[in-house]
């Protein structure tokens, strides 16, 4: 593409220029890319707005995430997906779709990887090829590089909004009724233990920050994950706690399970583990279940019995329990599931509420509490329904009476 081409001379005429002895402020390094742009002959026929969005390109590939920058910036999409350096999607709305950008190589690309992940503190390397990590602004990163990435260097970007949603903003959304919503809010007030289940990319750290909004300001809260995603401003005795891959030589793994254990010595009210996915699950549901209640977590699953399922091979892999004792256990510590679905339209929707009723005949039994129900013959591409009661009632009352707190609806 020769406009790409005119791009790329600017930008090497530009890179002749610089002393990188120097620090160039960053107007200085824009009013010097507005030169070479204005002087340059073959631009000379550029449209302003294609001479503007050219100085930002440019500019992008010095001070931001080249080609990147631009799909960052802008609000409506929520992921970017860069399966090599001509290879990138977006999603918007709930839809993928491909994007036309494109790095000018596989290393320019790998050396954006590698700004990303040192910002972190972590390192990604052919020995490493797998990482997570963050941007600035909180957006979600996972790379994987050759030989594991076939195509060339890989990144899955997940963005958050600027202003995480709230409950009210869901509900608006469709993603729950309102009926339910309360019933949430109350429960986390009550501090009812809850799990939250889903599919990948369903909502489930969205759901669990509007749900975190509900947690009374005087409580101190400890969050822990993998890679920091949490956006919680409405609790001022708040540490977040992250963990630490091992550095080159192998050592100096801070891992969930230490992480969930430390916490315990921090005096919290409520412990929120953003995801669990190994044998620190028998550390957090010995957290809720000695003192800690009203915490939060999340994990990937197809439905509430799924999340139950893989609960009792997660705090398996950590100790060789008779399956009756692990099923006593996740019984006892979590009082609520929540399941989040994608559904075919790309809308994400709480799809089921239930209660955890307790161990019968060696089963985890749950007690459905909202359902969501489908409207028409589910044919349509938009998904139309809502989240319906089931009309059974709660039965574990226990925390709302503690709590002082009447149930609205019904539901006791």
């Amino acid at each position: 593409m020769v406009e790409e081409e005119i791009i790329q001379e600017i930008r090497q005429e530009v890179a002749n220029q610089l002393d990188y002895s120097e620090t160039l402020s960053d107007q200085a390094l824009e009013e010097l890319i507005e030169q070479q742009l204005f002087t340059h002959t073959r631009a000379a026929g550029w449209t302003a707005a294609r001479k503007a969005y050219s100085v930002k390109r440019i500019y992008h590939s010095f001070r931001g995430l080249d080609v990147l920058q631009p799909l960052l910036e802008d609000p409506g999409i929520t992921e970017i997906m860069i399966n090599s350096h001509n290879e990138v999607f977006i999603e918007r709305e709930g839809l993928i779709r491909s994007c036309p950008v494109a790095f000018e190589h596989n290393q320019k690309l790998e050396d954006i990887i590698q700004s990303i992940v040192s910002k972190v503190n972590r390192v990604v390397n052919e020995a490493s090829p797998i990482v997570d990590a963050r941007l600035s602004d909180g957006s979600r990163v996972n790379v994987v590089l050759p030989p594991i990435a076939l195509k060339g260097p890989t990144m899955t970007i997940r963005k958050f909004p600027a202003k995480p949603l709230g409950m009210e903003d869901l509900v608006k959304k469709q993603a729950l009724s309102e009926e339910a919503a309360r019933f949430l809010e109350q429960a986390v007030r009550a501090k009812y233990n809850m799990f939250i289940g889903g599919g990948t990319g369903s909502g489930k750290t969205t759901f669990l920050n509007a749900l975190s909004g509900f947690i009374p300001a005087n409580e101190r809260i400890i969050t822990i994950e993998d890679s920091a995603e949490l956006q919680i401003y409405t609790i001022p005795n708040l540490v977040s706690l992250e963990t630490r891959n091992a550095n080159t030589e192998g050592k100096g793994e801070i891992n969930m399970k230490q992480l969930i254990r430390t916490s315990l010595r921090m005096r919290p009210n409520r412990i929120i583990v953003g995801e669990v996915r190994g044998e620190e699950a028998l550390d957090m549901l010995s957290a809720m279940n000695t003192g800690h209640d009203g915490s939060l977590s999340t994990g990937h699953a197809n439905s509430s019995y799924d999340m139950l399922s893989r609960l009792e091979t997660m705090v398996l892999s950590a100790a060789e329990m008779p399956i009756e004792v692990v099923r006593k256990q996740i019984a006892s510590a979590i009082d609520i599931m929540i399941h989040l679905t994608r559904m075919r339209d790309g809308s994400r929707k709480v799809s089921e509420i239930s209660e955890v009723l307790g161990v019968e005949n060696g089963e985890i039994m749950l007690n459905p509490l909202f359902v969501f129900e489908e409207a028409g013959d589910g044919r349509s591409v938009k998904v139309a329904g809502r989240l319906q009661r089931t009309g059974n009632s709660l039965v574990h009352r226990q925390k709302f009476q503690l709590a002082g707190i009447s149930v609205e609806g019904g539901l006791c």
